[in-house]
């Protein structure tokens, strides 16, 4: 997560997931600055609870399946706004009633694009149309194409929607295996499953920068460098996993280089190669 931000990516979570692996790994400080809802088991009094505990810029509120969530979701939000005008609130329709509910001035229509059970194209994409809409999930290429059809000129003049935001957990979901590239997901060979997700940000960052589609100031110039400071040395072979034990330590090919401090390997070979790859300096 600390490389997406540098590479100039919003960092994000859902409400049931946070940036440690446990309570033991909390070396990492983070600004939250994206909150989805666990839409699989929504629950609005549990998400309004950790919206609070993390304040982040952009929160998703909930999916509205009736003009009853809607309504609900909208009163939420102009309760927000007034405490927290800065901040952006987003609701996916999930229903055409909702359009009518939702207020465009201060509700971000969220545009469902990933694994949901009703998607924006059956409602229509002329139905975001003249509304902030953030991109919920997708393969890059899909969320392309979802901005096309939101943005082009139309035969009836209709007002563009103004596209303020995309978000996809591919690249993590994906890490241990492959990396996304505009030709396709290719096999990580022998890529860590952190260098596996950093390319893979790396190809989507190239890929939208060439559609003309990236922000001109991105989040790490806002917010700052996200800072990272191991407190113990970390098996550099292994994903960057903690060692947990002194036999562990014991066991260790331990060095420090200028670039990355201090880092462990289980092996000699291996210390080598990462060496090689990574073109480490020894202090």
């Amino acid at each position: 997560m600390t490389d997406a931000m540098k590479l100039g990516y919003l960092p994000g979570n859902r409400e049931d997931s946070n940036y440690q692996l446990s309570e033991e790994h909390v070396n990492v400080d983070i600004f939250e600055g994206f909150l989805d809802n666990d839409y699989e088991d929504p629950d609005l009094d549990r998400f309004l609870e950790e919206w609070r505990n993390r304040r982040p810029q952009v929160a998703v509120i909930g999916d509205a399946y009736n003009s009853e969530q809607a309504e609900k979701y909208q009163q939420v939000i102009d309760e927000l706004v007034e405490e927290f005008p800065y901040r952006r609130f987003i609701v996916a329709p999930k229903c055409q009633e909702a359009f009518d509910v939702l207020d465009p001035e201060n509700t971000t229509l969220g545009y469902a694009n990933g694994d949901s059970p009703v998607q924006a194209e059956d409602l229509g994409p002329a139905k975001f149309r003249g509304w902030d809409v953030h991109l919920l999930g997708g393969n890059p290429h899909e969320a392309y194409n979802a901005i096309q059809k939101l943005t082009q000129p139309t035969l009836d003049d209709s007002n563009p929607a103004n596209v303020v935001g995309y978000d996809c957990n591919l690249p993590l979901r994906m890490a241990h295996w492959e990396y996304w590239t505009p030709e396709g997901w290719q096999d990580n060979g022998h890529m860590t499953p952190r260098e596996t997700a950093r390319r893979s940000y790396e190809e989507i960052k190239n890929f939208l920068r060439e559609k003309h589609i990236w922000p001109k100031t991105e989040p790490v110039e806002l917010y700052g460098q996200p800072t990272e400071e191991p407190d113990e040395y970390l098996w550099m072979d292994d994903g960057g996993d903690p060692i947990s034990s002194l036999e562990e330590l014991e066991k260790a090919y331990v060095d420090e280089y200028q670039e990355k401090g201090k880092l462990a390997f289980q092996s000699e070979s291996h210390k080598k190669f990462i060496e090689y790859r990574e073109d480490l300096t020894r202090v």
